[in-house]
């Protein structure tokens, strides 16, 4: 799809679908009049007759009109100036724009955007688009028509130029959630480890500023990793553990880096789940469908920065050689756990790919994303993302970028008298610390392998995907990693 800004004349702009933002109880005035005038009154008069009312998410399409569009689609604004009420309303247009079986769209958006924040708003307004057009139905043997939607172009009279820009930046950005939504989507039997590891050497095939590398089982236990090594070892398919090199910063500024947790199916291991709704557990590597999701919008971004991409890929299956609840197992770091729940196992695999990182890339700041406690989804629902961190800036930078993009996270604590819940009578730790403060004491587990590193955790498992008839992957968080990084750019 493509998108451009430019100044439009309403009256002479041919277009199969022009859309005009509305606020209640508004004089028609300036674009808003030039297009009615254009339409021989079609637009007051829906208005007159009470119609349309322009609530916030409102919208109405108006079939064969007069003039150079042949259509009109009016959205309604509503009289707040948000941000939730701008995603509302750019939801419910791009929905409308792309079932209104045009190939074109002209946008008349100034009532939505205004003056202030142009930019971030014409950003907002591609993301939206790019969003509400992705469909998985791969699987399908009759998928839903594609829409016929191809060129969309927004009327501005400010920088043409930068709002292009912003617009590209948009698309791009929908782009990665995408891909992260496609790879949690994707079957079990599918996306599995071998085939995420298969996805980022191809990726740097085509990226030649990106390198990867994969170590395999044999590799990971040469290093130690026997935390990672008791989860993998139960599948007959291999954990892998995927590094994903990006280097477009300064030669000697440190790298940022992202771990994404990448348990691409989730039994539960020996301590296994309830079989209702076990299928979602697909999802339960969509940590890692997010780092794929940040790498691939930042790598099209050209962003300058370094960055490194860990993603810990493995199934957690119930097997003859799988772990059992009492194993105790020495993880990289030389520090013991004793796995009392074979269905925590997200962090046994994180904590390793941890030290990993740390060790062999002395990063910035490390972030890792994953699905990683039901007790998150209880604390904070579906609407935010638990983030934990040991350090005061990167939670302040990444809170600040959810609230940028409504990607939202909110901060959790980690305060050491958690820390005792953890305590064993035989390892250093335990892999659980009990039903009080799960997602505290899942977040103090991986704290104990990252040292004096800027450090932040997010707990993605009620923001990560849907359930229920809409059931799906949600991209989440891309739009607040790909937002945090683009400002630690600058």
């Amino acid at each position: 799809m493509q998108f451009t800004a430019k100044s439009c004349d309403v009256t002479t702009q041919t277009t199969e679908l022009a859309v005009l933002a509305l606020r209640p109880k508004q004089d028609l005035q300036g674009q808003s009049e030039a297009l009615n005038a254009a339409a021989n009154g079609a637009i007051a008069r829906v208005l007159e007759s009470g119609d349309f009312n322009a609530k916030a998410g409102e919208t109405l399409l108006l079939p064969l009109v007069e003039g150079p569009a042949r259509r009109i689609l009016l959205v309604g604004c509503g009289a707040d100036d948000n941000l939730a009420s701008l995603q509302k309303c750019l939801t419910a247009m791009a929905s409308a724009m792309l079932k209104a079986n045009a190939s074109d769209a002209t946008l008349y958006l100034n009532e939505l955007l205004g003056d202030e924040y142009l930019s971030e708003r014409a950003e907002a307004v591609s993301s939206a688009i790019v969003h509400s057009a992705y469909r998985f139905d791969d699987y399908k043997s009759e998928p839903a028509p594609v829409s016929a939607l191809e060129e969309v172009t927004l009327h501005c009279d400010g920088d043409n130029d930068l709002l292009d820009a912003a617009l590209n930046e948009g698309a791009i950005i929908a782009s990665g959630v995408n891909v992260a939504r496609t790879l949690g989507n994707l079957p079990g039997n599918v996306a599995h480890p071998v085939f995420l590891a298969e996805r980022a050497v191809e990726l740097a095939q085509v990226h030649e500023k990106l390198n990867t590398k994969v170590l395999g089982m044999d590799e990971m236990e040469a290093l130690g990793m026997g935390a990672f090594i008791s989860v993998a070892k139960g599948s007959t398919i291999p954990g892998q553990l995927i590094v994903m090199e990006y280097n477009n910063g300064p030669e000697d500024s440190a790298p940022i880096a992202l771990v994404g947790k990448g348990i691409t199916f989730d039994t539960g291991g020996i301590s296994l789940k309830p079989g209702a709704g076990m299928d979602e557990m697909k999802f339960d590597m969509c940590g890692a469908a997010s780092v794929f999701g940040t790498i691939e919008a930042v790598l099209d971004m050209e962003l300058p920065i370094n960055l490194v991409c860990i993603v810990a890929a493995a199934e957690n299956m119930p097997a003859g050689n799988a772990s059992k609840p009492g194993d105790i197992v020495t993880t990289m770091s030389g520090q013991t756990v004793e796995i009392l729940n074979t269905d925590a196992e997200g962090r046994l695999v994180l904590c390793d790919a941890l030290t990993y990182t740390i060790e062999n890339f002395k990063p910035a700041a490390v972030v890792d994303i994953a699905t990683l406690t039901g007790a998150c989804v209880i604390a904070l629902g579906h609407h935010a993302s638990g983030m934990y961190s040991n350090n005061e800036d990167l939670a302040d930078d990444l809170l600040s970028a959810g609230e940028q993009t409504g990607d939202r996270a909110w901060r959790m604590p980690l305060w050491d008298i958690y820390q005792q819940q953890l305590n064993s009578n035989f390892a250093d730790m335990g892999n659980i610390g009990g039903k009080e403060a799960g997602s505290v004491t899942a977040a103090c587990f991986l704290s104990r392998f990252v040292g004096d590193t800027p450090w932040a955790h997010l707990d993605i498992a009620g923001s990560a995907w849907v359930s229920g008839a809409q059931k799906g992957a949600t991209g989440r968080p891309v739009k607040l990693l790909v937002e945090w990084l683009r400002n630690a750019s600058v």
